[in-house]
C-alpha cells in the first residue's frame, strides 16, 4: 500500500466522486487537462491493483493505493540489447518532438547512441518548420501527444503522413493511451511509448517500427 497525504485545504464532498474522471477538473481554463488522476487511476487498474481518496475541506488529502504482491521476476537481457548487453545498433534519421527539455535531451542522446540522425522541435508548429526542410530524409516520426502549441501529436502526425503515407510514427505521452488516443486504437510497443520509458523500450520500438528488429 502506498499512502500520500497533504495538508493543504482539502476537496469539497460533491467533487470527489467525479475525481478520476477523465477530463474533470475545477481549475480555470487552460490551467489544468483533468487528465493527472485519470491516468493514475488506469495505471493502477492494469495492475490489478485499487485506490481510494479520503478527504474533506480544510483538512488535507490523503490518497492510498494498493497493490497485489508477486514474486521478483527472473532477470533476463532487455529485448533493445544484444548478447554483449550493447544496445543494438539502427539506421536511419528520427524527427523527435519533445517541448520537456530535459527529456527530449535523453532521448536525443539515446538514439544517436543507437547509430540514428535525430532532428529536434519543441512544438508540432516548429516540427512542420523542420519538416518543409528536411522531409523527404526522415523516416520516423516520434512524437509527444500533448503540446503547448494547440498542435497535438495526432494532428502533426495526420499532417505529414498525408504528405507522405510511408512516414512512421510513434506516439509518446504520460497519459494512458485510452485517455488521450480520443477512439483511435494504440499499440503499445508498436505505435505508443508510455513514459516514463527506459532506452532499452526506446530501442526497441524504434527497431520494430523501422522494419529493422
Amino acid at each position: 500500500c502506498l499512502s500520500v497525504s497533504d495538508t493543504g485545504c482539502g476537496i469539497a464532498p460533491e467533487h470527489l466522486p467525479r475525481l478520476f474522471e477523465p477530463f474533470f477538473t475545477t481549475k480555470e481554463v487552460g490551467k489544468g487537462t483533468g487528465l493527472g488522476l485519470a491516468t493514475v487511476y488506469g495505471i493502477v487498474q492494469q495492475h490489478q491493483g485499487w485506490i481510494e481518496v479520503a478527504s474533506a475541506p480544510g483538512e488535507g488529502t490523503t490518497f492510498r493505493i494498493g497493490l497485489p504482491a508477486v514474486a521478483a521476476a527472473p532477470a533476463r537481457r532487455p529485448a533493445g540489447r544484444n548478447g554483449r548487453g550493447l544496445l543494438v545498433q539502427g539506421t536511419g534519421t528520427i524527427l523527435v518532438v519533445e517541448d520537456e527539455t530535459s527529456l527530449r535531451l535523453i532521448v536525443v542522446h539515446a538514439l544517436q547512441r543507437c547509430g540514428y540522425k535525430v532532428l529536434t522541435a519543441t512544438t508540432g508548429l516548429t516540427a512542420l518548420e523542420v519538416w518543409k526542410e528536411h522531409g523527404p530524409s526522415i523516416d520516423l516520426l516520434l512524437t509527444d501527444m500533448i503540446m503547448p502549441d494547440g498542435l497535438t501529436g495526432r494532428q502533426l502526425a495526420a499532417r505529414l503522413v498525408a504528405e507522405r503515407p510511408g512516414l512512421k510514427v510513434v506516439y509518446t505521452s504520460g497519459y494512458s493511451p485510452d485517455v488521450v488516443g480520443g477512439g483511435a486504437v494504440f499499440r503499445e510497443g508498436f505505435d505508443f511509448l508510455q513514459k516514463p520509458f527506459g532506452v532499452d523500450q526506446l530501442s526497441e520500438i524504434m527497431r520494430v517500427r523501422l522494419g529493422q528488429g
